[in-house]
Parts: structure tokens; sequence; C-alpha cells
């Protein structure tokens, strides 16, 4: 059977619900704020999918509901004044970025500077699952090598988050199921309550802001918001699945943000292998990739919302057992068998009407 901490799933409850209530109130003002400051996104190239000017700096909505919430349920430790802090520089960077456009360099400055936050009070990851499984033990401890692979983590993660933001209600959905992810096995196998009040908090602010930033998006979250979320996942995965070495592997973490991870890999292995700079912007992201099979922006998100929740749903069962291992695994076979549903119906879909579109040319040439 499968125990429950109804107080602390209460809580939880309630921390998502005040999360979602003040980012859904926070998005309007904000809106009008980014239009006033001008922190507008203007259609500039062929990578980017809207038409028309849109505002963002929609990720200080999401800041604002989390942080609320947070306030409210979590004890503050210090693992925690350090993640907030870093937090905040990631969102006065991010803020900045929206409004007159920072170098790369800049950002990754102070990337590196948040990261170093949170390092230097307590979050670290010390262990990881010790790869060679001939040795005499389960885990490796990192040692000196802890600081460095942290701050790689931590930066990695966050600017992962940033390169997927580019579909109405793309970065927002994956990150909700990431802090979903985690925010189960923070409940069910961790029972770190403090963990999943903010998992909760995130989540919840995530889900405020997304009825503003689905498509056709009214606002988007910008910078501000996807390095924020990035941020956010992963120095919470360190507190949330990795402290926990004795039971989860660095598969857990890995799956939770496996999305955002590869897609960003293989981005910048594409880019290396043409000769150009990792930090170059292409349209070979997995939804562009998508769109160029003739998928519609709501239908490729979606079906990047499906993977996601699979594989998130693989990392929940990587960490349970009994009724929660068999409950995730047929609902991960759902999910992947929904996502293989959709494509080939759109890929059908598309076909169908190439083929309607050549034999009308062709009726249209032998009417000439």
């Amino acid at each position: 059977m499968v125990s429950f901490n109804y107080p602390l799933t209460l809580q939880v409850v309630l921390a998502l619900a005040i999360a979602l209530v003040v980012s859904l109130f926070a998005t309007p003002p904000v809106k009008k704020f980014a239009e006033r400051i001008g922190a507008i996104d203007v259609p500039k190239d062929n990578r980017r999918v809207h038409k028309t000017p849109i505002p963002r700096l929609g990720g200080l909505a999401i800041f604002i509901g989390f942080i609320v919430s947070v306030v409210i349920f979590a004890e503050i430790d210090r693992e925690i004044q350090g993640i907030l802090v870093g937090a905040l520089l990631i969102v006065t960077v991010g803020v900045v970025d929206d409004i007159i456009q920072l170098r790369a360099w800049q950002k990754f400055f102070a990337q590196i500077v948040a990261a170093l936050i949170p390092v230097f009070h307590g979050v670290t990851i010390d262990l990881v699952s010790n790869p060679n499984i001939f040795g005499a033990s389960d885990y490796l401890n990192l040692g000196f090598l802890a600081i460095p692979l942290t701050i790689i983590w931590i930066v990695g993660i966050t600017n992962a988050v940033n390169l997927i933001d580019g579909l109405d209600g793309l970065a927002v959905g994956v990150s909700t199921i990431s802090s979903l992810t985690m925010l189960v096995v923070a409940l069910l196998v961790t029972a770190d309550g403090n963990v999943a009040l903010i998992l909760a908090a995130l989540a919840g602010a995530c889900l405020g802001f997304m009825p503003y930033n689905l498509n056709p998006a009214k606002i988007f979250m910008g910078d501000t918001g996807a390095l924020l979320l990035g941020y956010l996942l992963a120095t919470m995965s360190i507190l949330g699945l990795f402290k926990f070495y004795a039971i989860i592997s660095f598969a857990v973490p890995f799956m939770a943000l496996a999305l955002p991870i590869l897609d960003t890999s293989f981005a910048i292995l594409r880019r290396v292998a043409k000769g150009q700079s990792p930090m170059t912007p292409d349209r070979g992201h997995l939804h562009h990739r998508l769109l160029d099979l003739g998928f519609s922006q709501k239908q490729a998100v979606f079906i990047i919302y499906l993977i996601s929740g699979f594989l998130g749903m693989i990392a929940v069962i990587m960490t349970s057992s009994g009724q929660v291992r068999v409950v995730f695994t047929i609902l991960a076979f759902v999910a992947i068998a929904a996502c293989a549903w959709i494509t080939l119906r759109g890929v059908r879909k598309n076909g169908e009407s190439k083929n309607e579109a050549s034999s009308k040319e062709g009726d249209d040439h032998e009417a000439d």
C-alpha cells in the first residue's frame, strides 16, 4: 500500500494553489509593465514562429507566484536561502536582458555567479552512482570535483530550459512536468516535505502563467522566466534527488530533465559538427523538426509534453515500488502510445494535404 502524509499533502496542494493564483493574477499587470517599458519580442528571423510583436517578461509573474508561496509554506534554511538569492540574481539579469538584450558572455557570467551562491550555501552534488559495476562502492565521492560539477549542472540546465523556449507554452509546460516529477519523488520516495513544498510552489507558478502563454500566446516568459525555471529545476534537483544518493541514482534527475538536456546536447553537437559556435541559433531543435513535419504549434507542443511526461514517469518508476510503480508504468505506456498515435496521425494528414495540393496543381495545369 502507498502511504501518504496527509498534513504534508494538504500543504503541498495549498502551496501549489497559492502560487497558481498569485501567478495567474500577476501576469496581466506584468504584461502591461512589459509593454510600457518596451520589453517586446519582435520577430526578426525564421526561427521565430510568431508573426507579431509580443510582450515578454512573463517570468516575473512566475517568480512572484513562486516566491509568495515559498515564503508562506517553506522553511527557509541555509540551502534554500542560497537558492533564493541566486534566483533573485537570475531574475534580475533576465529582466535586464528582456529589456535591453545582454550579450551572451554577460548572461553566462551572471549564471556562474548565481550558481556559486547556492554552492557556497551547501547545495552541491557530493556523490554520484559509480559507473564501474565491478567497483567496490556503489557511489563515488566527488571530493574537490563537487563544486565545479555542481556549477556545470546548474548552468547547463539553466541554459537547456532557455534553449527549448521556442514555441508557445513549450518551456513552461516542460518545466511544469519536470517539477511535478520531482514533486512526486519527494512525496513518495524521499519524504522531504520542504523540497516538496518548494517544487509545488514552482509547479503552481508555472500553471498560473500557462493560460497566457499557450498558443496563441498573449505574453512570453522571456529570459526572465526561462532562466529562472532552469535554475530552480537544477538547484532543486540537487536537494530533492542527488542528496538522496542511497535511494536514487544519477539517472533519475537526468530522466526528470531529459528532454531539455538531450535537445541542448544535440544542438551543441550539431553546431560543432558544422564548425559553428555552440551558441549559434538554428532551426534544428525538436520543436522545429516537428513543425517541419507539418505539425501545428499546438500539436508539436502536445507531443513534446507527452514525451516529457513519459520520461518523468520513468524517473518515478525508477524510484518507486509496488502499486506506485505499476500505476506509473501503465501511465508511461499510455503516454508513449498517445504520442505515437498523434505523430502518425499528423504525418498521415500532412501527407494527404500535400497529395491534395499536388493534385489540385496538376488540375490547374491541365485547365491551362
